[in-house]
């Protein structure tokens, strides 16, 4: 796609800066340049998808390799979706525009079930059959990989290939055989697809034909008998694996607006309910001198104000309290906040009670998952009672304001008797009183239990929609407690996701069914169209009670019983077992093994570093520190191009990014959130162009403007450029009346003579517009316009008077003098000079 077609669409969506592909750190090779052109898709919008770390690991691995270039794909919001659809433009990636159907590879990511609607809208607009059997040579490949991949039976005749574990290895072993097959000029599709089965963790659903029994059950015949089970692809040390030092700095609000480090992958404790806790099997945490090393060149590279450990439980991190006093040592003069992610109850030790008051207070979150002790045990959620509230005291004590608690209705043998119970502990808890504190809220959420594939309660019914919204209005009555607020997550959204995570492949049609109706982003609430997947349901004959409600039998055959993730069929029968019993299962972390199967201790093991042996700690910065002296200055800068798509809080972002990773020492202010003492002029709206805007920033004395200058333009994105202009007054009066001069030149259409004439004529031209709050408020135009100089038909120019609590856009003009509807105004170019 050329820049002018993305130009003629982006001034009508909601966020464009979403479709640049213009962040710090996006990498951009020329596709003429190299041998695989694989697009990374993630079927849910840019704000979620930039999220999702796993996204940015692949991206790194793939782009380090010369004969690759590897570009994102992200799903388009519902408006841009409709833009494409009637310009009649494909989607394309982001770093090179190209379309999507121009790349070799697609791999999607695959995190939620609900998502898969997306998968459609992507391959839709890119022109490209849905299912793996229309596609011929003329298309890319598509592949997928994540955590739904454990279950791809419903999805499996979309894709070619499906990874299934982890990818960092999986991924350039799919690639490098690519690379051979493609060099090949008898290469035949089915012989790719042979190689690629030998990679372990590779999932070729054509060889496999699915057959139906007289009770409905599903089973796959392979095709070759050398491939009946597809075993999970396990990294056994994440210390060799490559990790991304630089990783993409997205544009707008991503969901996950900081530095993300994966501490550790795989959890021990063996709750029942939970999916990753069992898939991701064994514990691998990373060395902790690994993760300072990483923490420190990825904060030099991204200029991040925030970074937070990941993984399934990061307080179960063998050294955690040394390893977040180190960090939080290293970076304190940086003013680089770490982000404490929540812990388990019963986890909170004094060294980490300690080093928690240092850390910024947003919201504590703890998952009891069940109300009473009697199902915590039948779930092996292995936390009493006592060390809830204990958890909830020291969290309160420590300075959080808000508790979030969450728990789930309809788990395995749960009665009235465990839901009195959740409600008799949040009525305990609310009553938690902190000395010289008033009492701290209580958010409880809850959401129906959803049997996953690959747990012990894979056989287990899901409670029906009806019985799950009585539970839930039932909770809603009883918790209205003032300092608790109570969410929920709507049952439908449940019941959908539950026929999804158990289904088989006949479930493809319904897909197809509903997309072609009109679903998309079902896990959105304002998005999700009930009444459509019931009509699919109707139409396709599928009946969700076969997938949810009804109780499978131990012995039946499961539509994913292929494939292996290590963890033995009979372990997780022996805990389906334990947990009627509401016998309890310890953490294998810190007890005997319990014979999961992942497990070979050869390569295959836990490893775990419950000592810090890396540098000691260094606090020679504190006592060290000199007093610094301030100056302010003020530069100008150019905001021209794609840079009109960024918000002014994108724009705010880029500076004060730019300016750590440059390097610069900016004085931040005091007081318990301290911020960079960086100012700007008055926000600029998208869409909108200018030569000459001011930013002043508080810089030691010794800093010289010229280096600063050269420092940021090596650190802004395309379309902002910083310049010295001796012009600029160090400091202006924010109160005084200012006049700004704006170029216009239409894209579509032409200025009447006439009707400015009209307005020149006038003694008075009065309007309303919203304010900054959005209220109206009235505007007499010919205070406010000074000039307006119509330079030719296409073009004109206006002198605009602007003070404290009157602005005037250009756009107002536009709109009220000239008539111009707001698409017209959109697509013209604005800039202030």
């Amino acid at each position: 796609m050329s820049f002018q077609d993305l130009h003629d669409i982006l001034p009508f969506v909601e966020k464009p800066s979403r479709y640049l592909g213009s962040e710090i750190n996006a990498i951009k090779k020329d596709l003429n340049n190299v041998k695989l052109r694989f697009a990374l898709v993630f079927p849910d919008v840019y704000e979620i998808g930039t999220s999702h770390f796993g996204l940015q690991i692949l991206y790194h691995i793939l782009n380090s390799q010369a004969d690759i270039a590897a570009e994102r794909v992200f799903a388009p919001a519902t408006d841009m979706e409709a833009l494409l659809r009637r310009s009649n433009l494909p989607l394309f990636t982001l770093e090179s525009h190209a379309p999507l159907n121009d790349f070799d590879i697609l791999g999607f990511s695959l995190l939620y079930e609900l998502n898969y609607t997306n998968i459609l809208t992507i391959l839709d607009l890119a022109g490209i059959p849905f299912r793996a059997e229309q596609r011929d040579r003329s298309h890319p490949f598509v592949i997928a990989g994540g955590p739904c991949t454990c279950n791809p039976e419903p999805i499996a005749e979309i894709f070619d290939a499906v990874v299934v574990g982890d990818g960092e290895q999986a991924v350039l072993e799919l690639s490098n055989i690519w690379l051979q097959w493609q060099g090949n000029p008898r290469r035949d599709k089915f012989d790719l697809l042979k190689q690629w089965s030998k990679i372990e963790g590779v999932y070729i659903p054509s060889f496999f034909e699915p057959g139906m029994d007289v009770n409905g059950l599903q089973s796959l015949t392979p095709r070759f008998p050398d491939y009946a089970r597809v075993k999970r692809a396990i990294v056994a040390d994440l210390n060799q694996m490559p990790f991304p030092e630089n990783p993409v700095v997205p544009c707008g609000k991503p969901v996950h607006d900081r530095l993300r480090i994966e501490v550790s992958r795989g959890c021990t404790r063996g709750c029942r309910f939970c999916q990753a806790g069992m898939i991701y099997r064994p514990v691998r945490e990373r060395a902790p001198d690994t993760l300072i090393s990483l923490a420190d060149k990825s904060i030099t590279a991204t200029g991040y104000e925030d970074m937070s450990l990941l993984s399934l439980s990061t307080g179960d991190y063998g050294c955690i309290a040394p390893l977040m006093e180190r960090l939080m040592a290293r970076f304190a003069s940086g003013h680089v906040a770490i982000s404490l992610p929540s812990l388990r109850a019963g986890t909170l030790t004094p060294e980490l009670m300690r080093l928690i008051k240092k850390v910024r207070k947003t919201g504590f979150t703890i998952a009891p998952e069940a109300g009473s002790q009697r199902l915590r045990d039948v779930i092996n959620k292995n936390i009493s009672e006592s060390e809830i509230v204990e958890t909830v005291k020291d969290a309160f004590n420590l300075g959080w304001q808000v508790i979030k608690l969450y728990f789930m209705i309809g788990l395995p043998t749960e009665t009235m008797d465990d839901l009195h119970a959740l409600v008799d502990l949040i009525k305990q808890l609310r009553h938690i009183k902190v000395a010289n504190q008033r009492k701290g809220k209580i958010n409880v959420s809850i959401a129906t239990f959803i049997p996953k594939p690959h747990t012990p309660f894979q056989w287990a019914p899901q409670i029906g929609l009806a019985e799950s919204e009585e539970k839930i209005i039932w909770l809603k009555d009883q918790l209205k407690f003032p300092g608790v607020q109570f969410k929920w997550q709507n049952p439908k959204v449940s019941l959908l996701e539950g026929i999804w995570a158990r289904g088989d492949r006949r479930l493809t049609n319904l897909l197809i069914n509903a997309y072609q109706q009109g679903c998309r982003f079902d896990g959105w609430s304002d998005k999700f169209k009930f009444h459509i997947w019931q009509e699919a349901f109707t139409e396709q004959g599928v009946d969700p009670d076969f997938y949810t409600v009804r109780q499978r039998d131990i012995d039946e055959p499961l539509p994913w019983n292929h494939i292996d993730t290590q963890v033995d069929k009979e372990f997780l029968q022996a805990e389906w077992h334990k947990s009627i019993r509401a016998a309890i299962t310890e953490d294998c972390r810190e007890g005997d093994c319990h014979q999961c199967g992942v497990c070979d201790f050869e390569i295959i093991e836990p490893r775990t570093y419950p000592d810090f042996n890396g540098e000691d700690l260094d606090d020679s910065s504190e006592t060290n520190a000199r007093e610094t002296f301030y100056k302010k200055l003020t530069l100008s800068y150019s905001k021209l191009g794609e840079a009109k798509y960024y918000g002014h809080l994108e724009l705010v972002n880029f500076f004060l990014r730019a300016l750590k990773r440059a390097g610069i020492a900016v004085k931040f202010t005091e007081g318990f959130h301290p911020k960079p003492k960086v100012s700007f002029d008055d926000p600029l709206p998208i869409g909108l162009e200018s030569e000459h805007e001011n930013i002043t920033v508080t810089v030691p004395v010794d800093v010289d403007a010229q280096s600063v200058v050269q420092a940021l333009n090596g650190n802004l994105p395309a379309g902002l450029k910083v310049f010295r202009d001796e012009l600029t007054p160090i400091q202006s009066d924010p109160k005084a009346p200012q006049a700004s001069t704006y170029h216009v030149a239409l894209h579509e259409g032409k200025f009447d003579s006439n009707a400015l004439a009209s307005f020149t004529r006038c003694s008075d031209f009065t309007i309303e517009i919203e304010d900054r709050k959005g209220k109206l408020k009235k505007i007499d135009l010919k205070d406010m316009v000074l000039d307006i100089d119509l330079i030719d038909s296409k073009h004109l120019q206006m002198l605009l008077r602007s003070e404290p609590g009157k602005m005037l856009r250009p756009a107002n003009v536009l709109s009220h003098v000239f008539n111009f509807p707001q698409n017209q105004i959109k697509q013209a170019r604005i800039l202030k000079k």
